[in-house]
């Protein structure tokens, strides 16, 4: 015999249970909205990303710079970067095949920073970082990846034999840095006396220039590559701005 109250409980149940196409209906909705939301969500943690590397990397770098001057005095004293380049038969630098200036490097920024792996490649000294980042080194221009896998190690054309043009990375994948602390100039004062600082040569500090130069300025066409979009994310401390013009 059943009881009464087994009959409540069982028509509880019967109240409570959802049925298979319920579910279907539910999990179908999760997906959709899933769907939506999911984009967003991995841009959102890219930008993080890339905007927390840059802030560490200048920091970084600029440590090193302090740390350099406590052994070889203020920096607009050192040495000038010496361009190095392979010769040809004739005895001639040859332009198209640089040599990193290793001993640069090694003299006043290897040891002062920490990384899994530093390597000389195509002209460059390569620095491999703990977090995944890779910077190169090559004269007073240093290019900075957020995102080490998105280094592509200087691959060469097949057909060509040159190094394929990486410009389209620009302010995308990678971000130019200047460091030129010796050179008093006009176009270098926002360099001159500095530590390592996002790429600002011959800039009139607007904002403008940063954003419409149609060489190496922060928007989608440039004719070289757009070293200013570092300068733009400083100036925006150290975050992306909402209106970037250029999709990462």
């Amino acid at each position: 015999m059943v009881t009464k109250s087994a009959m409540t409980q069982e028509l509880i149940k019967k109240q409570t249970a959802f049925t298979l196409a319920e579910v279907l209906i539910t999990l179908g909705i999760i997906g959709v909205v899933a769907a939506m939301t999911m984009p967003a969500l991995i841009a959102n943690h890219k930008k993080s990303v890339i905007e927390t590397r840059l802030a560490k990397f200048y920091s970084t770098m600029n440590q090193a710079v302090t740390q350099a001057e406590a052994d070889y005095g203020d920096k607009t004293l050192w040495d000038e970067y010496e361009m190095l380049y392979e010769q040809d038969e004739e005895g001639n630098d040859d332009p198209s095949k640089p040599i990193a200036n290793t001993a640069y490097f090694n003299k006043y920024f290897a040891p002062y920073i920490v990384a899994t792996k530093i390597e000389e490649r195509e002209g460059k000294n390569i620095v491999y970082f703990p977090d995944g980042s890779v910077a190169s080194f090559a004269g007073n221009s240093i290019k900075f990846w957020p995102n080490g896998k998105d280094f592509n190690g200087f691959q060469r054309d097949e057909e060509t034999g040159l190094i394929k043009n990486d410009m389209e990375a620009s302010g995308r994948k990678y971000f130019t840095f200047f460091f030129a602390p010796t050179g008093n100039s006009t176009a270098n004062k926002y360099h001159y006396a500095k530590g390592v600082e996002p790429y600002k040569y011959n800039w009139d500090g607007t904002e403008e220039m940063l954003r419409s130069n149609s060489s190496i300025g922060c928007k989608e066409e440039v004719s070289n590559e757009r070293a200013y979009c570092t300068a733009l994310i400083q100036i925006n401390g150290w975050k992306i701005p909402k209106d970037y013009p250029i999709r990462l």
